[in-house]
């Protein structure tokens, strides 16, 4: 009987496993892309977006330069007193995930499409990609941290001729509920990303 019992527990936990939805990565290109001048020169904010998915070569690389590891414990966007409290959410048709930057993997965890969760304007819903940025911690400088890689996300879309654009306009206890937040995690900040129409 014992053993039948561990191997039912072990059968459910494959389960649980193979539920999960988690995306790794191709390695982010670190090197070409457009000239600073010009990138700032096209940098933009857009607001109607084809439903086309973005392939992930292209999240990859969205999301290293948007908050991605550049030295070993250092970002590509700077943190106030390096409190690197920032979590990047990527919210797709396929579900919610968390960015892992350190292994350059999206872990779902939600396998919703809560798109239209993440903001009040109608775009949201069908835009291939939001992005949110939850603090672990939230401090005083946690709205300037999510700036910096606001900006970085603005500069790589201009860059490879995406669109996107920065919101506020969100619910954060609908937010929250979309990423199965804890009651310590904020949402400070979302973004959308996605082919321009």
């Amino acid at each position: 009987m014992k053993k039948k019992a561990i191997t039912i527990l072990g059968g459910l936990f494959m389960l649980v496993n193979v539920s999960a939805q988690d995306i790794s990565l191709p390695d982010p290109q670190k090197t070409g892309g457009m000239p600073l001048m010009e990138t700032l020169s096209k940098r933009s904010s857009h607001r109607e977006f084809s439903s086309v998915e973005i392939d992930n070569q292209t999240l990859s690389n969205l999301l290293w330069a948007a908050w991605g590891y550049n030295r070993a414990d250092k970002r590509t966007a700077p943190s106030a007193n390096d409190k690197q409290e920032l979590e990047l959410y990527v919210v797709k048709k396929s579900g919610a995930y968390l960015y892992d930057a350190r292994a350059n993997k999206l872990i779902q965890v939600n396998k919703e499409d809560v798109r239209k969760d993440t903001g009040k304007q109608d775009f949201v819903g069908n835009a291939p990609v939001n992005i949110i940025f939850v603090a672990k911690n939230k401090n005083d400088y946690s709205p300037v941290n999510a700036g910096f890689i606001s900006q970085n996300i603005y500069l790589y879309c201009a860059s490879a001729d995406l669109g996107t654009v920065v919101r506020g306009f969100f619910e954060p206890e609908k937010v929250s509920k979309a990423l199965k937040l804890k009651d310590t995690e904020i949402p400070v900040l979302t973004q959308t990303v996605g082919k321009k129409k």
